[in-house]
């Protein structure tokens, strides 16, 4: 299993807090299919190593965000449910790189369709952006080529698109990506049904692109509130950004520092 990842199932985000209120009273707002549904995608690991009940299931979901755990959809959980995210899912073989990935730090990528929301040219420098995040920290080099083959291809896509892991329109899935390796591994894919900006105000591809660049390169998802790789998505200022520590760490474990 390789993080094609499950890409909503096996498959968004930036540096993220989340203001939920710690209220443990069970709602009735949600079905409980698209609880099921949240846990497959994102949750998939749990399913296929253990049996449990959707109690324990919404437990372990509860515990790797750091909630309260009660396994019942109190509020600050259906919060985290309804955030709009990353197609990949939390926990998986994502996590088991411990050197390189890529076996190289010179990398190519192609941006193969661009999305209506922006002018070409601010989705170049965005991708651009987004990859010196991960460059700046480490001995990687990204370069642009423009037609044959690419380690990185970036897409924008609607719906069913070519991967066997669709968008959902425009909410909840934001993006996804896959782990280094041959054909798609290292693609980056982004949902355009989506309204795609780069104000820091509304949903800003630098920011959704840094986090999708992330596993390009090999990392999984992070459950630290505030680190680019944390799943879900909310507004932060991208004037001022700079990568946080857990996942700078990280980053550095991979491919050494600059």
């Amino acid at each position: 299993m390789q993080s094609f990842l499950l890409c909503a199932a096996l498959l968004l985000a930036e540096s993220l807090a989340f203001p939920v209120q710690h209220k443990r009273e069970a709602l009735s707002t949600m079905d409980l299919k698209d609880v099921q549904a949240y846990l497959d995608a994102f949750f998939p690991f749990y399913a296929k190593t253990k049996s449990l009940s959707l109690e324990e299931r919404i437990k372990e979901m509860q515990s790797f965000f750091h909630l309260t755990i009660t396994g019942k959809l109190d509020e600050e959980t259906e919060a985290i449910l309804r955030q709009p995210r990353c197609g990949i899912p939390d926990t998986g073989d994502n996590r088991l790189y411990s050197t390189n990935p890529w076996g190289k730090t010179r990398l190519t990528y192609k941006i193969g369709s661009y999305t209506t929301d922006l002018p070409r040219s601010k989705v170049d420098y965005a991708i651009s952006r987004a990859l010196m995040v991960w460059s700046d920290v480490t001995p990687l080099q990204f370069q642009r080529v423009l037609n044959g083959h690419a380690d990185i291809v970036i897409e924008f896509a609607r719906r069913e698109h070519g991967d066997r892991y669709p968008f959902d329109g425009r909410g909840r899935i934001l993006a996804h990506a896959f782990s280094p390796g041959e054909g798609i591994g290292g693609d980056a894919h982004f949902d355009d049904d989506e309204r795609w900006s780069e104000s820091s105000k509304e949903l800003s591809l630098f920011l959704v692109a840094a986090h999708e660049f992330g596993h390009s390169l090999g990392l999984g998802h992070s459950n630290v509130r505030g680190a680019l790789m944390y799943p879900a998505y909310t507004p932060m200022n991208t004037a001022t950004f700079r990568l946080p520590e857990d996942d700078k760490r990280r980053i550095q474990k991979l491919y050494g520092k600059k």
